[in-house]
């Protein structure tokens, strides 16, 4: 098994709380893997440490073989959406993602406004995104993850804000990319998202990790 993600023994305490309890755990590559949760199990903390942003209290996390927090601090080509995806309120959609893609300079105007269009925002858009609605700052953070074409995606809650019509479209980009052969960590709480796109599923419940279906 490849596993581009490998979890090893990962305990995460804030304070006196122990939030992660000896979690390990392989996501193989070119899948979509499913992790399913109340608010509270510690889903959102996981993911948080895989991408670098809370440091693990110990144990191991590698991502594309590099070890988080020894090798690298963020891992490198992964889309990330954590929470509500954060944006400077007073500019648009198209503005903010040409400022965030000035850091890499990996990628053009075109590509910029090609992944806008995928998630169904108007690039020529010129509301401010403190105006959008949830749903729209949705898109938006999706537009954000995929516009510099990483082969990992870390997602919680990717449907947050959504109407129906929004929900489908977005499942279906999502499965494009595992066809690309892309590996997908997917949180959720909603358990259609879970069976229709899931490839292999796991649990968390009070920081303890278990596999539902591999």
């Amino acid at each position: 098994m490849d596993a581009v993600i490998e979890v090893k023994n990962v305990y995460k305490s804030f304070g006196e709380e122990e939030v992660l309890k000896d979690v390990s755990r392989s996501f193989e590559i070119g899948k979509i893997h499913g992790i399913v949760g109340n608010n509270g199990s510690g889903k959102t903390v996981l993911m948080k440490c895989i991408c670098g942003f809370l440091k693990p209290t110990s144990g191991q996390i590698f991502v594309n073989y590099k070890e988080v927090g020894k090798e690298t601090d963020f891992p490198e080509d992964v889309g990330i959406i954590i929470e509500t995806p954060g944006f400077l309120p007073n500019i648009s959609g198209t503005k903010n993602l040409r400022l965030l893609a000035s850091l890499q300079r990996k990628i053009d105007d075109t590509v910029i406004r090609n992944a806008i269009e995928r998630v169904g925002l108007d690039p020529d858009m010129k509301k401010p995104v403190g105006k959008y609605s949830l749903g729209m700052r949705q898109r938006l953070g999706l537009a954000q993850a995929m516009m510099e074409d990483p082969q990992i995606f870390i997602l919680d809650e990717p449907f947050n804000g959504l109407d129906k019509h929004g929900v489908v479209h977005i499942r279906s980009i999502i499965k494009e990319w595992r066809e690309e052969g892309k590996t997908i960590l997917l949180a959720s709480h909603n358990q259609v998202d879970i069976d229709e796109l899931c490839d292999t599923v796991c649990e968390m419940d009070a920081g303890v990790m278990t596999m539902v279906r591999e």
